[in-house]
């Protein structure tokens, strides 16, 4: 059964509740590489199980959804009360083809994209962060809220990246 809404936020808040995430988002792209550091191209690639992703899949997802935060945040600093529309991580998995991207140009296309958000997060004036968007699927988003769940969601995605990369470790052995 797929999760509601309120489960995603409440699953995706949950990975990072009493952290500060600012923290989280900045350790992440660093994390990232030594998850995969000595990993080869096919282990990259390789999937856990059937209709779970790969490494390079989850890279190339975290690289989009840097683009979706990016203009998210902006679209509602400027605009606060904006409609947000939500998009279909499968179709863009499948239509973008994650599963042929090399996973460690994702990777940097995710670290840049990151360190931009970062700087224009600390560009963006306190009383900012309380503008918001009404999310199609999930409500009102703050910006504060939208710095929390892209913190949660690095989180829910370095957890996946470690799993993965223990079972490959496993596989070896």
């Amino acid at each position: 059964m797929q999760e509601t809404a309120q489960q995603y936020i409440q699953r995706i808040l949950g990975y990072v509740e009493g952290q500060d995430a600012i923290k989280v988002q900045k350790a992440t792209a660093g994390k990232l590489k030594k998850l995969i550091q000595g990993l080869t191209p096919k282990q990259l690639k390789w999937k856990p199980e059937p209709g779970k992703w790969s490494v390079a899949e989850i890279l190339a997802h975290l690289a989009d959804a840097e683009i979706v935060g990016s203009w998210r945040m902006r679209l509602i600093a400027g605009a606060s009360g904006t409609t947000v529309q939500p998009y279909d991580q499968d179709v863009w998995a499948s239509l973008f083809q994650y599963g042929k991207r090399d996973a460690k140009q994702s990777l940097e296309v995710f670290r840049v994209l990151r360190e931009n958000n970062l700087e224009m997060l600390k560009a963006l004036p306190r009383e900012s962060w309380d503008k918001f968007g009404m999310h199609a699927e999930r409500g009102k988003e703050t910006i504060t809220h939208v710095v929390r769940m892209f913190a949660g969601h690095d989180t829910n995605h370095v957890k996946q990246i470690e799993g993965i990369a223990a079972q490959l470790k496993k596989k070896r052995k």
